[in-house]
């Protein structure tokens, strides 16, 4: 097959990928009306007494925005509310909002318009959270706390003393270079009696449109993992439309967005409920709820979770769960992006730049695949020699196909040439093509990373254009090298002449990352191309 009609094969494919995803980025949640969702009350969560929502929407335990007690680490800013001790904001000391400001990127906040926090508490027989009783109102030593350089870990203690006189310490631990933050209730029964209560901790955001576009597909919605589902994505349509009650051991329950994730992940050996819920305000919870512990008379019982917000860093999640790195999530080719992105942070270790580290996996890629360039040409060049022998059978037979064929099938046979071996490249090249563009798009550490120029971040368009005429430039030039077929018909040679520039408006909205791959793919193969060719001239086949 020529290499016009390769080209054309992955332009075809390309497409039709693209419409694929965009398929699927139709099918992503729509805000929820109110007056369509049935408000899901305490009762009725999995038969969890989790404070829920009012007829009007908003939590009935929607902590203050006064008295906040705030944390500072080197890598988090957090505002506890000692109403529950709900975390109600989170930023990101390391990651900012825009490339050329300062401001963190934040999480979790709460305004007059959005709702994103991650509350925690302890319901159950003798809980001290519910829709009944309201929230614990805890009390600190100071309203501010910081990380020192000389600590590697930060401990907030957060006390409550109920009417039976029995104390609960709700303690924050914070540790330097981590997002994850352990959440742990200390217990101290000095009433007579034995406690039973369970842990809960879940996440509520406001629901949002999805922000993605046809060349930027991004998910913003909640996603969980249990034994027998390493991770599923439960969307804000399904939490509308179905509470999730899965009971499991482990687990983690999350709310996912663009590079970023945050996530509520129980003793892996407990019994956990997974549950999630939407309110009549179109908040949307997910979370978990523990195993019930008896605690004795004159005995102290700690509970224990942790709490992650910060980006998609694949090493940190694994650390914390064996499944919680799944939420980056490079879809059906997930087993071919996981070595790149491997591969992609092995260059960049030594090269210290994204864009040199995304030319050595092209050029990697590039020298796996030239035996089957090699291939792929050398089949071309035979093919061009029978170019005037199809053209006389084209004259021959006119517009019988079913003749012309057959003609062509023998000849190929006679000629010992396969009309398909320039398509194996292609066709390897399209799903490696699809990994790396799922790994530009999940990886976090290519947000804002820089490669020269002007060229300030990978993970967004080019500003100014170039990298895609240059690669729309490359296109045409690959095209020049190869002229157009006989056999070819006018619709194929139109549709041919058009790619480049069907492709370079395509590449227009791509991240730069991907365009610069594909950019210096090109530059490659036009190099490869005319070493191979005169590797066949010298053989009389070109």
């Amino acid at each position: 097959m020529e290499s016009q009609r390769n080209i054309l094969l992955i332009g075809l494919l390309f497409v039709s990928f693209l419409m694929w995803q965009q398929w699927q980025t139709d099918k992503a949640p729509q805000p929820v009306a109110q007056q369509t969702v049935t408000q899901t009350n305490a009762a009725t969560i999995n038969g969890a007494d989790v404070p829920e929502a009012d007829s009007t929407g908003m939590p009935v335990d929607m902590p203050a925005t006064k008295n906040l007690i705030t944390v500072s680490t080197d890598q988090l800013d957090i505002k506890i509310s000692p109403v529950g001790g709900d975390i109600v904001y989170a930023a990101l000391v390391a990651h900012k909002v825009e490339i050329d400001k300062d401001d963190p990127f934040i999480i979790l906040e709460q305004t007059n318009d959005h709702t994103y926090i991650a509350q925690s508490g302890l319901i159950g027989r003798d809980g001290i959270d519910s829709s009944a009783k309201g929230r614990a109102a805890f009390a600190a030593q100071n309203t501010s706390y910081t990380l020192a350089d000389d600590q590697d870990t930060l401990s907030v203690p957060l006390t409550f003393t109920a009417n039976n006189g029995v104390t609960y310490v709700k303690t924050f631990t914070f540790t330097r270079g981590q997002y994850d933050v352990g959440v742990d209730y200390n217990i101290s029964n000095t009433s007579d009696t034995a406690l039973q209560v369970q842990m809960y901790g879940q996440i509520k955001q406001t629901i949002r449109e999805s922000e993605s576009s046809m060349m930027m597909p991004t998910y913003r919605g909640a996603a969980f993992s249990t034994q027998d589902t390493r991770y599923e994505k439960y969307d804000f349509e399904d939490m509308a439309d179905k509470n999730l009650g899965k009971v499991t051991l482990g687990g983690w329950a999350a709310m996912l967005q663009h590079y970023f994730v945050s996530a509520w992940i129980p003793p892996a050996t407990d019994s956990n409920t997974i549950f999630s819920s939407v309110s009549a305000g179109g908040l949307a919870n997910i979370g978990f709820r523990g195993a019930v512990y008896d605690i004795a008379p004159g005995t102290t019982q700690k509970i224990s979770s942790q709490f992650y917000v910060g980006p998609k860093n694949q090493k940190a999640l694994s650390a914390i769960s064996e499944t919680l790195n799944l939420v980056v999530d490079y879809g059906f080719l997930w087993w071919l992006a996981v070595p790149i992105h491997w591969l992609l942070m092995f260059y960049q270790s030594f090269v210290g730049n994204w864009g040199m580290a995304i030319i050595l996996i092209t050029l990697t890629v590039r020298g796996l695949l030239y035996p089957l360039t090699k291939a792929q040409y050398s089949s071309m060049a035979k093919m061009r020699n029978l170019q005037p022998k199809l053209a006389e059978m084209k004259e021959r037979f006119g517009d019988d196909r079913q003749k012309m064929g057959q003609a062509m099938m023998e000849l190929y046979k006679k000629e010992k040439v396969n009309p398909m071996g320039g398509c194996l490249p292609i066709l390897l090249q399209m799903p490696i093509f699809i990994a790396l563009y799922w790994v530009l798009l999940e990886s976090y550490e290519l947000r804002h990373a820089p490669f020269m120029l002007w060229i300030d971040d990978l993970s967004v368009q080019d500003p100014y254009y170039v990298l895609p005429l240059l690669m729309g430039v490359s296109m045409f030039l690959m095209q020049k090298m190869q002229p157009m077929a006989p056999t070819m018909d006018p619709m194929q040679v139109k549709m041919m002449q058009w790619m480049p520039v069907i492709f370079t408006v395509f590449f227009l909205w791509f991240p730069a990352g991907l365009v610069l791959y594909w950019l210096v793919g090109n530059l490659v193969a036009i190099t490869q191309q005319k070493i191979i060719y005169a590797g066949l001239e010298k053989k009389g086949l070109k």
